[in-house]
């Protein structure tokens, strides 16, 4: 098929999508009725998302090099850069987050089950799960400073005197498994957020959560802290992909310290987050510089099949998280319920998600390669413009879960009070009730169009940035890129449709 008629049949294929009519609003009671039919809005959307392609098309001409952006580092700005780099600061942040990680255990154990009265799953799967998300996609990747499973690997190295010691592990973690292991810890995640219902009793949760504990703790001992992480934990390489959109960056710039590190940031002219190589450097070759949004991803590092595959798993189960909100769902479902119990169902729909997402995916980038005149293929066009996939998923995400975090994700006020259900009131909020009108529908409609279409015109820009580095020859590049603007349009189209499911009429 010609690159043009994708376009066209990508377009004409999200529209017919969007025929149907939403629902009524989904978790906080009100309904927006828009001021023209939704489909206007969808054509508006996908036609931005086009005349952004134009645009950039016409002003973006080269993708070579690393790309230049303005930086401004922290740690040497006066008051900021000393309560940054203070050792205070780092013992109390940690301390913290520990505290959280006792508290949410003992919660989970021995605290009331009614999920609602207990502070373990409104802060697993709102004020963690979501708020982070929101952290670390924005302000930079918090997560590695408080990832508790971390602290408590490194607490147990200072207790047996090593924590200063090059890490020497006894076993050397096998190149062929890249991220797979991350991978299939996330769906599993993925599998407990939208299938099990048992992921919401406290006392299940705290039973994950130490099991999880116990595959971290083991990989660490085993293959090294670093490795292991950067391998094989689920949240460090999702938060890690969100990070890179974010506004700041860690950098090292004494690449010295770049020698034993396990990562390939010593194949590249500059070292961007790479944790590694930041905890080994001297104080006055590390740099935690603000930056432009997004341009984190226009990274020239290699990117693995697997690489490729978790960010295709991340999108699409979180799409399907909004998805089993619509009607279409529930009609297919109650179908597939007089063959299969409800978890079976659920259960196939979320694994059917990742593959439906490959396989058009690999569909487009199929196509990428033949415009493009490449020869090496579909799955070298898919790891090439992976990347450029999660602003997408971070719009997405951001849209699909500001209800629940701004409306549900007040209850963490009375539950600070009482964490255990008990019947305390620590800081006298546990009376506090819960206002489901801090956001209307409208809001959030606009929010999550605006955070969409500009999702989606950020991906564009670098999906055009990977296809200039591919096809250096502009008219290739261009012509190269018209299938994924076509996959652009229809992720575009298909999003809008399912997020206004739960919200407009």
């Amino acid at each position: 098929m010609k690159p043009i008629r994708m376009v066209t049949a990508a377009a004409l294929g999200g529209a017919l999508a969007l025929s149907a009519s939403p629902l009524s609003a989904h978790a906080f009671g009100q309904r927006y009725d828009l001021p023209i039919p939704l489909n206007y809005f969808l054509v508006g959307a996908v036609a931005t998302v086009a005349l952004s392609f134009a645009v950039i098309g016409m002003f973006v001409r080269r993708g070579d090099g690393e790309l230049s952006y303005p930086r401004l580092d922290l740690l040497r700005v006066p008051v900021i850069g000393s309560a940054l780099s203070s050792r205070i600061t780092s013992a109390t942040v940690r301390t913290l987050s520990v505290a959280v990680f006792v508290l949410l255990l003992t919660a989970g154990f021995f605290g009331t089950d009614r999920a609602i009265d207990n502070i373990s799953p409104t802060f697993i799967w709102i004020i963690w799960w979501v708020g982070m998300g929101y952290v670390v996609a924005l302000a930079g990747n918090l997560w590695w400073h408080v990832n508790p499973w971390k602290i408590v690997f490194e607490w147990g190295q200072k207790l047996f005197g090593n924590a200063d010691e090059p890490e020497d592990p006894p076993f050397r973690y096998p190149e062929g498994l890249d991220i797979w292991p991350a991978a299939l810890l996330f769906f599993l995640f993925a599998w407990a957020e939208n299938v099990y219902t048992g992921a919401f009793r406290p006392f299940t949760l705290s039973v994950m959560i130490l099991l999880y504990s116990a595959i971290m703790w083991a990989g660490m001992a085993a293959f090294g802290k670093h490795t292991w992480l950067r391998h094989a934990d689920a949240f460090t390489v999702l938060f890690g992909f969100f990070s890179r959109f974010s506004a700041t960056e860690l950098r090292v710039t004494d690449r010295a310290a770049c020698g034993g590190c396990g990562s390939d940031c010593g194949k590249g002219a500059e070292c961007v987050d790479c944790y590694d190589c930041f905890e080994r450097a001297p104080s006055d070759g590390r740099e935690l510089n603000l930056r432009p949004f997004a341009v984190g991803l226009a990274s020239q590092r290699r990117i693995s099949t697997a690489t490729a595959a978790f960010v295709i798993l991340a999108l699409s189960t979180v799409t399907f998280d909004g998805f089993q909100d619509t009607e279409t769902w529930a009609n297919l479902r109650t179908s597939l319920l007089r063959l299969a119990s409800v978890d079976v169902v659920d259960t196939l729909g979320l694994a059917a998600a990742p593959s439906i997402f490959a396989a058009v995916y690999l569909a487009f980038c199929w196509g990428v390669a033949r415009a493009g005149g490449e020869r090496a293929g579909a799955l070298a066009a898919a790891r090439g413009f992976a990347l450029s996939l999660v602003p997408i998923a971070l719009a997405y995400n951001m849209a699909h879960f500001i209800t629940l975090l701004l409306i549900e994700g007040q209850l963490i006020i009375p539950l600070a009070s009482d964490p255990l259900g008990l019947g305390w009131d620590l800081f006298g909020t546990a009376g506090y009730a819960i206002n489901r009108y801090v956001i209307s529908a409208k809001a959030v409609w606009f929010i999550s169009l605006t955070a969409i279409v500009l999702g989606h015109v950020i991906a564009v820009y670098l999906a055009h940035l990977t296809a200039l580095r591919r096809a250096p020859a502009g008219s290739g590049a261009l012509r190269g890129q018209l299938p994924m603007l076509a996959l652009m349009i229809l992720y575009t189209a298909s999003s809008l449709w399912i997020i206004a499911q739960p919200i407009v009429g």
